[in-house]
């Protein structure tokens, strides 16, 4: 599987590395995230459960930066244990690039494998899974991003009446989240639909 996506990011480049560096920041955007800890220099281990089609599982792993190049470009080796459901393991080539003074863009290439009932079930449908995990990380790095600074609306180049419209279209499930990630993802569905 291969997967290659460009996002552009409403924050300059040396934020979203650093951001891309804090592992609080990345478990709160990794879909299903349980644990992110040290393991050694520029290596992690990872807790996380996912889903993919009909296999459920928890994976733990280990993921090591390499070719480091602060604060433009990193890759990142990975691999997974899922227990019966199988394992995952590959690689992702990240760059960073400024786009404008307040703006980045992050590029990345992702290569996996992956063996046991994960394998069985189908490229389509794992492919389908990683797109909307790797989907769902980028919707929540962004808000947490936007949340950090108060720049964000000037980067929307929205007004206040514009983004609360834009989130006003989102669906009612977000209402139970707390007052703070609800301006958030306000934020960034407006950035999001004015791009």
């Amino acid at each position: 599987m291969e997967l290659t996506e460009t996002h552009t990011l409403p924050v300059p480049q040396q934020r979203t590395w650093d951001a891309l560096n804090d592992t609080e920041i990345l478990r709160a955007c990794i879909p299903g995230c349980e644990s992110i800890d040290p393991d050694g220099e520029n290596a992690y281990l990872v807790a996380l459960s996912a889903a993919v089609g009909p296999v459920k599982a928890r994976f733990k792993g280990r993921m090591q930066l390499a070719d480091i190049d602060a604060p433009n470009a990193y890759n990142i080796v990975f691999e997974g244990q899922g227990g019966a459901a199988g394992f995952a393991k590959g690689n992702a080539r990240v760059t960073l690039e400024p786009d404008g003074d307040a703006a980045t863009k992050l590029t990345y290439t992702a290569n996996a494998q992956v063996g046991g009932k994960l394998a069985q079930i189908g490229s389509r449908l794992v492919d389908g899974a990683a797109r909307k995990i790797a989907g769902e990380f980028f919707k929540r790095f962004g808000a947490q991003l936007v949340g950090e600074g108060a720049e964000a609306t000037a980067t929307t180049g929205q007004t206040d009446a514009e983004s609360n419209d834009a989130a006003d279209n989102e669906s009612g499930a977000e209402a139970s989240d707390t007052t703070d990630t609800s301006k958030r993802k306000k934020s960034w569905t407006a950035w999001i639909s004015k791009s």
